[in-house]
């Protein structure tokens, strides 16, 4: 049976080989990785449906967020709880969260981004510059902004979501993303990233490509 275009997504990046300071929390050698990767077609498979037309792309997946739960922007108690006002992440979906989720705690940049999006009523797809995990040296539950070389090795998989998706803006929150974009030959707005007190800057860049027109 041919792999929807979605498995297939999620198995090239699983195929990423780990290094010294980049973990690929979809690959085959953990078994804890295999509810990431569910986790992660499930959520592209509910975006599928929603058919957004903007990306927005932040920089690189937190050791309390992605890393844990397999999908961007997103924390261990956004899958214990009901679903948000999208819709999205509430029981009965398929989630599943790995052991080591227990007493992690809530990654506060997902909880800041998906609270502006519901503000807005504005529902993009969330991907990261540098899919995968970008630590310090000898310690993994840590969080280092990925180099140049490791977004550009993100770069194949945001083009391939931009096919999947019917997606016809493209938006960086924060410098990481802009300049791997820019690299690529992209020349996409930027908006504030909402970590570190950046919820209000943030909101402010979205509301003013809104209502200049890009799509909801």
């Amino acid at each position: 049976m041919t792999a929807s275009p979605i498995s297939a997504f999620v198995e090239r990046l699983s195929a990423v080989p780990s290094g010294p300071v980049l973990n690929n929390f979809f690959d085959h050698t953990d078994q804890a990785n295999a509810h990431r990767r569910r986790n992660l077609e499930t959520y592209l498979q509910e975006m599928l449906d929603r058919s957004p037309q903007v990306l927005l792309l932040g920089e690189a997946p937190g050791f309390r967020g992605m890393r844990i739960t397999g999908v961007p922007f997103t924390n261990r108690t956004m899958f214990e709880g009901p679903a948000n006002s999208f819709g999205l992440f509430g029981p009965g979906k398929g989630y599943v969260l790995p052991a080591e989720a227990a007493g992690v705690a809530a990654e506060p940049t997902a909880t800041v981004m998906w609270e502006v999006l519901a503000e807005l009523e504005f529902l993009p797809l969330l991907w990261s510059a540098c899919p995968w995990h970008t630590h310090v040296p000898r310690q993994p539950l840590s969080n280092r902004t990925p180099t140049a070389a490791e977004a550009g090795l993100g770069t194949p998989f945001w083009r391939l979501l931009v096919e999947l998706f019917p997606i016809e803006s493209v938006v960086a929150v924060g410098n990481v993303a802009h300049l791997s974009l820019a690299r690529s030959g992209l020349d996409a707005p930027k908006v504030r990233h909402p970590a570190h007190g950046g919820r209000s800057g943030f909101k402010r860049g979205l509301e003013e490509l809104l209502s200049a027109g890009m799509k909801h």
